[in-house]
């Protein structure tokens, strides 16, 4: 495969002009950096690595590109244990590598979301490291959530409650006091009610706004305040109290205080910046996170918890989008991030786990995933082609649409990783429950052949199995029905057809079937059942897979224009 040379860029601050709307209907590509392409081949992704495929994510067809943490780590955590900020990971770049691949995105037309991490920091950074030095009380802990332990001697944790990532969410430090962290052991929590942090955190998006960034994904946001006045509750009284805005350490209300302030940060630019908030939190409290009066947008994971279902589709899609107008924003669709299964492989598992509410696990610890794929349970091609036909799916809807790196190319899960090789906290701290978020993070298969199959000059710093090569981007590109293809034919025709942000139900008198129109006259038709559906009478624009005698097959979608 042919490469071609970065996108040539002066020195220049580039920076796309124009709608300040753009994000409410954009297709956004995450990219997770130290897995997306390494141009100096030391194993790791990098920032020049992404400038050098800047060619392809503008044919790929997308609006921006999302950037998981690139920020100075030890990677505990992938990289959202950030040391700094407001600068570069040495092994990922400079921030002169950064302002190049800016300025090359902007140059083709594509804007930069990048990520901010709010809720905790690492313990490298020169913040945690200092408090670490103070004393107890002092100003340098005040930054961060610090507490005297239980028992005559201080040795018990002030609570039991569990992090994330397994294991108790108290660390002892050498004087006798302990820290929160809510996530991995490595990343102490702030204390959001400290104005020194709320000060420090606006002077970092102020300091991106400034380079030329367009917007920031705002992980775990409805995580950062907490009231920890004593005595705090054990973890049964805590399971017991409900998420009202007044928790002592989710979805608080007062969290919309540091987010106002932040939207007037963003609204000093022009065009405004934009946020989208990481909000896992119930239906009726996303809209204060989406509103124009705070971060302005909130993900939508719902499909990511749906089977393969039209009754269920069709649910979450018109919650949403009522959701979204009572919030005066637009809604988001994800079938797949850096934290969750594959979506191909999701839909080709069957009887998939299910938490107590009946709802789909996101979790890796599937059994088939656990047993390092060794199970025959996967149905790799029903896998791939429901992937397809969901994703098509989801780019017809209004509203902006999040796509994962890899994707496009119809990657499953990577379960062939042996333990040693494993880099994800939650491994580690949940032996034989959960397998990590490894798996979806292996390195991008470029070539069909080569040490890291086009990923670097090297290796990588995940194992790549051997079937990587058939989904390379060389090997589908050379292949007119490969996803690849797709994906790109779609974002085009989307480009060209989307429109107003509303759409209308089309009862198709099949309850496997889902039928919707777009302004504009075009329709979207997904046949989630096992029989065909005619499509005769209809211009068919796009499909997932091959309309056999004027009939949609099962497990596919399909644009199409009615003919007069």
């Amino acid at each position: 495969m042919t490469i071609e040379p970065s996108v040539e860029t002066d020195d220049r601050d580039v920076h796309l002009a124009g709608d300040a709307t753009w994000w409410r209907q954009a297709a956004v590509y995450q990219i997770y950096p130290r897995s997306f392409a390494d141009a100096d081949g030391d194993g790791i992704g990098d920032i020049a690595g992404i400038t050098d495929r800047v060619p392809y994510l503008r044919d790929l067809g997308i609006d921006a590109v999302w950037l998981s943490p690139f920020y100075p780590s030890e990677l505990a955590d992938g990289g959202y244990d950030v040391a700094d900020y407001r600068d570069v990971d040495p092994r990922l770049g400079t921030l002169a590598d950064f302002d190049r691949m800016l300025r090359a995105l902007h140059r083709v037309g594509i804007r930069v979301i990048v990520d901010i991490v709010p809720n905790h920091s690492s313990d490298r950074h020169e913040w945690f490291q200092a408090a670490l030095a103070a004393d107890p009380g002092s100003p340098e802990r005040a930054r961060y959530i610090f507490r005297d332990g239980r028992g005559p001697d201080g040795a018990e944790p002030p609570t039991d409650w569990e992090s994330a990532f397994g294991g108790p969410a108290w660390e002892r430090v050498a004087d006798g006091q302990w820290y929160f962290h809510n996530f991995a052991v490595e990343q102490p929590d702030f204390d959001w009610s400290n104005r020194e942090v709320r000060e420090d955190f606006l002077t970092t998006l102020r300091f991106w706004s400034d380079r030329g960034v367009d917007g920031f994904r705002i992980d775990v946001a409805h995580m950062l305040t907490k009231d920890l006045t004593e005595p705090l509750p054990m973890r049964a009284e805590l399971a017991e109290i409900p998420i009202d805005g007044r928790h002592p350490i989710t979805d608080r209300d007062d969290v919309h205080e540091v987010y106002a302030e932040w939207r007037q940060v963003f609204d000093s630019y022009d065009p405004p910046r934009t946020a989208v908030a990481e909000a896992w939190v119930a239906r009726d409290r996303r809209q204060r996170y989406a509103s124009a009066e705070g971060l302005g947008q909130a993900f939508n994971f719902d499909l990511l918890e749906a089977d393969f279902d039209a009754a269920q589709f069709r649910a979450i899609v018109a919650d949403n989008i009522d959701l979204a107008e009572s919030s005066g924003s637009s809604t988001t669709w994800v079938l797949s991030n850096h934290d969750v299964v594959r979506h191909a492989t999701r839909y080709g598992l069957p009887d998939p786990d299910r938490a107590p509410d009946g709802r789909p696990t996101l979790k890796h610890g599937n059994e088939w995933l656990l047993s390092k794929g060794k199970s025959p349970r996967l149905d790799r091609e029903q896998g791939l082609r429901r992937a397809r036909a969901a994703t098509l799916f989801v780019l017809g809807l209004p509203g902006s649409a999040y796509l994962y790196q890899g994707e496009e190319l119809g990657l499953h899960e990577v379960v062939e990783i042996d333990g040693r090789d494993r880099q994800d906290p939650t491994y580690f701290r949940s032996p034989g429950v959960d397998i990590g978020r490894d798996g979806c993070r292996v390195p991008l298969p470029w070539t069909r052949e080569g040490e890291s199959f086009g990923f670097g000059a090297g290796g990588a710093h995940l194992p790549q199995p051997a079937w990587f090569g058939a989904a390379s981007v060389e090997a589908e590109e050379e292949d007119p029905h490969s996803t690849l293809v797709l994906y790109r034919a779609a974002l085009a025709l989307r480009h060209e057809l989307q429109s107003a942000e509303h759409l209308e139900w089309i009862e198709t008198g099949d309850d496997d079937v889902l039928s919707f129109s777009r302004p504009g006259g075009w329709e979207i038709v997904t046949n989630f059942g096992d029989q065909s559906y005619d499509l005769r009478g209809a211009e068919v624009l796009i499909a997932s897979a091959e309309i056999v005698g004027g009939s949609l097959p099962p497990a596919a979608t399909a644009w199409i224009a009615r003919m007069e």
